[in-house]
């Protein structure tokens, strides 16, 4: 048990890690990125419930419709709601970089928990390639979405654009990444390598803009 959540939470934590530690942070700024994770984290419950009725009342019978609705549509809505709620409304954002840790810290902080549960349920087997696509996809589309926040913070100007598309793009890649997984079945492989080489290529464009924004 110990072993499974450990390897479950450890690519999370390695990932908001390296994220996080790129700029110094106050106290008061750390404890908000932690409250911001831990809100990642409680985010999965209602989620999984949700998508859980919609499955068991048949609403999406359609695999392709599932992968963009309850899982690209719905998590990605939610994780920018509270995102928008309990970060943007109430952190101090002095750069864009800013809204990347935050929107990296809740994204992980989701992935994290469901990654613990799928290991729970599937075995420490397959944490390797949960670590490689699953976590570190949340933690890239978190990039994407906090970018674009980071900029409406401090953009106000653009408010209303920055805003959504900080809810389109992750809703966008998080669709393809699900449909990859659904149309290529087994070999799945052979779309999802560049698509996650893609996905790092476009997070660390961001992170690199962020900076250059920020100077």
């Amino acid at each position: 048990m110990f072993a499974i959540v450990t390897a479950a939470m450890a690519p999370g934590m390695a990932l908001l890690s390296y994220f996080y530690l790129r700029n110094h942070y106050s106290s008061y700024t750390s404890a908000f990125v932690f409250r911001t994770f831990l809100i990642g984290v409680l985010l999965v419950f209602p989620v999984m419930v949700l998508q859980y009725a919609f499955i068991e009342e048949q609403f999406f019978e359609n695999l392709l419709v599932q992968s963009v609705v309850l899982y690209g549509v719905i998590e990605e809505f939610f994780k920018w709601f509270l995102l928008y709620f309990f970060a943007y409304q109430h952190a101090d954002f002095k750069r864009r970089y800013d809204g990347i840790v935050f929107g990296v810290a809740l994204s992980l902080g989701f992935a994290s928990l469901e990654n613990v549960l799928y290991l729970l349920a599937n075995g420490l087997e397959t944490a390797i390639g949960r670590a490689l696509l699953p976590v570190s996809s949340h933690a890239l589309f978190g990039v994407l979405m906090g970018y674009y926040m980071g900029r409406a913070k401090l953009e106000r100007a653009s408010k209303a654009k920055h805003l959504t598309l900080a809810l389109f793009f992750p809703i966008l890649l998080h669709s393809i990444y699900d449909s990859i997984l659904l149309l290529f079945d087994t070999y799945f492989i052979i779309g999802m390598l560049p698509f996650m080489l893609l996905l790092w290529w476009l997070a660390l464009t961001k992170v690199k803009r962020a900076h250059q924004l920020d100077q």
